[in-house]
């Protein structure tokens, strides 16, 4: 039982588990009837994700520096009251059953599942 980080839309691995996307929009031009088959996600889950802003700025995100501000302001989003108890949540799940958090980035690197992935190590998430 644990978490994977993965990129939506890449093909699922054994014992995965539920595929959640921690992404602020839908996939373009695929049927909601179609995302799970498709290898996005089985849930939706925007709140996971940066604000709208905080998108546009990691898009932007040229530099180091650029990047490490994305990820101190995504940190605060994160730790409101209503988001810390929904990464307490997949923490806690990470221990009882098998899921998959994403998002569409290509580069884990520059994307905020990595920081999400960081989010959930600290709270004692089982990730694989």
């Amino acid at each position: 039982m644990a978490i994977r980080v993965v990129r939506l839309g890449t093909p699922r691995v054994a014992g995965e588990g539920l595929r959640i996307g921690t992404v602020r929009r839908p996939p373009r031009g695929v049927p909601k009837a179609e995302f799970a088959t498709r290898d996005f996600y089985d849930v939706w889950l925007p709140e996971a994700a940066p604000s709208e802003e905080l998108v546009k700025q990691a898009q932007a995100a040229e530099t180091d520096k650029d990047w490490a501000a994305f990820k101190k302001k995504y940190r605060t989003e994160m730790g409101h009251p209503e988001k810390a108890r929904l990464l307490d949540l997949l923490a806690a799940l990470s221990h009882r059953m098998d899921l998959a958090v994403g998002c569409y980035c290509e580069d884990e690197a520059r994307c905020h599942r990595s920081v999400l992935r960081e989010l959930l190590t600290e709270r004692g998430a089982l990730i694989r």
